[in-house]
């Protein structure tokens, strides 16, 4: 389809200089440097699911199991099949998460400037820096080889003027590579990029965009933006501007998130305690993903419920301790606070449920005293 002339230009901010860090396998190379044997294992960062009745989703996987086709969140139990002779291990957060504040100790010692994404990724704005280095080339190299030397782990680095250009840079030359895109680079290296990789596009959206024809960034760069908002709406709209490498998030060092939460709206509306109990659970699996995701974890937890009728409860409790980031634990006193507060209306049935934690606190803050439950994991 031929490209249109668009009433405003594309406005591209190049004058930063933003680092996207990314570990290699960061939990399965942690083992591998705890046991070196594992080294030439196929190694699944997952609970065993012959020990599970195949329940259990793989975190990650080493190169050598990847080459079996596993990979992150993948069933354990299709891991299993395609690599019988696989070693699972269960994952050891609390060391993973040790290992992640070292590393952000380094990035400290560059720039302050600093988005963390998970334990094992961030954004660095190294446009101007503690060191006084004004190659970034340069600065990612000697980042590489710092957290190697102290922690005996690789990561890879993809530089460039934007977060979404320098993320895609990361994940090019894996494991322990360095990818510059520069300004006039960075169409070209956009329109070899398959449609997969641009954020935004996922499973769902994916199938659409092949019927499209859409394969790559040339394929996207070829559509007009009215064209991509009527199909995508939204992404659409961002899309159109990712692919022309406009990007101009900044690194959200100063963010400070005050809570983190999920909730679902419904229709037709729950009517029994079974479907409350069903859903909230679902609610709290996908609240502690997040909590991990953003390394937090809170003291206070609030349920949010919405009936037919539109009348609105919410509800908190708060905690002396972090809670740990476990699903279990979240939906334990979810169930408890729903049961200490519905009352009469919900005969009109349920149209909403919300679980949020507040309270929150970047994951290094620990917790003195012993879990809220001996079996609970992190």
């Amino acid at each position: 389809m031929a490209q249109s002339i668009t009433a405003a230009p594309i406005k591209v901010e190049t004058s930063r200089k933003i680092i996207h860090v990314d570990m290699d396998a960061f939990y399965a190379s942690i083992e591998e440097r705890e046991n070196p044997a594992y080294k030439t294992q196929p190694l699944v960062i997952a609970h065993d699911p012959r020990q599970t009745g195949g329940r259990g989703v793989v975190t990650t996987a080493n190169y050598v199991a990847r080459q079996y086709g596993v990979h992150s969140a993948m069933p354990a139990a299709k891991a299993l099949e395609l690599c019988p002779k696989a070693v699972f291990k269960t994952p050891n957060f609390p060391l993973y998460r040790e290992v992640s504040a070292q590393i952000h100790d380094i990035f400290h010692e560059y720039t302050d400037k600093i988005e963390p994404i998970a334990f094992d990724e961030a954004y660095l704005d190294v446009t101007e820096n503690k060191v006084n280095m004004h190659s970034a080339v340069e600065l990612a190299h000697r980042l590489q080889r710092e957290i190697w030397h102290k922690t005996h782990l690789t990561c890879s680095t993809g530089i460039s003027y934007n977060k979404f250009i320098a993320k895609l840079a990361s994940d090019y030359r894996k494991p322990a590579g360095v990818t510059i895109v520069l300004p006039q680079d960075a169409e070209p290296f956009l329109w070899r990029e398959p449609i997969e990789k641009f954020r935004g596009v996922g499973k769902k959206t994916v199938p659409k965009m092949h019927d499209l024809g859409i394969q790559n960034g040339y394929d996207l760069y070829q559509r007009t933006e009215m064209d991509l908002i009527q199909h995508f709406g939204k992404l659409g709209y961002i899309l159109y501007r990712r692919v022309r490498g406009s990007d101009d998030r900044p690194v959200e060092y100063l963010r400070e998130r005050k809570s983190i939460g999920k909730e679902r709206t419904f229709g037709p509306f729950l009517q029994t305690q079974t479907e409350v109990n069903s859903h909230l659970k679902q609610i709290a699996g996908l609240v502690a993903e997040s909590m991990q995701s953003h390394q937090r974890h809170g003291k206070t937890l609030v349920l949010k419920l919405r009936y037919g009728d539109f009348v609105t409860i919410t509800k908190r409790q708060t905690f002396s301790e972090f809670l740990p980031n476990d699903a279990e634990t979240f939906d334990q006193y979810a169930e408890e606070i729903f049961d200490e507060v519905v009352d009469d209306h919900f005969d009109s049935g349920i149209r909403l449920l919300g679980i949020t934690l507040t309270g929150l606190a970047p994951l290094a803050f620990e917790n003195i005293t012993l879990p809220l439950y001996p079996d609970a994991r992190d």
